[in-house]
């Protein structure tokens, strides 16, 4: 399952410190790695989680491969996850889900 995926990316911390550092632009393996004290193979690993997840996205250019943040489908996770979570959110989320059930 996707969401299963997703979550598995951002339970670990370095991912989480790589998503940040691509929220404000694309940048290739070797700058990320330069950002953080992780082994090219670690960061590597954290790149191909994050990329089978759906939350970034990966391009070849030319030698270099850049990864940027796949932004719409990050959003749309976390505020599912929030609606389940919430205390107003969560019952508008099973009203409206029950709703589309009724019709049809």
């Amino acid at each position: 399952m996707m969401q299963d995926k997703i979550f598995e990316a951002l339970a670990s911390s370095p991912r989480r410190q790589i998503l940040a550092f691509l929220s404000e632009r694309e940048l290739s393996a070797g700058d990320i790695a330069a950002r953080f004290e992780m082994s090219a193979p670690a960061i590597s690993r954290h790149l191909s989680v994050l990329v089978n997840a759906g939350l970034i996205s990966s391009e070849r250019r030319g030698q270099f491969v850049v990864y940027k943040l796949v932004p719409d489908h990050l959003v749309n996770t976390l505020t599912q996850f929030a609606f389940e979570i919430c205390p107003v959110g969560g019952p508008l989320k099973r009203e409206s889900r029950r709703a589309k059930k009724a019709a049809g």
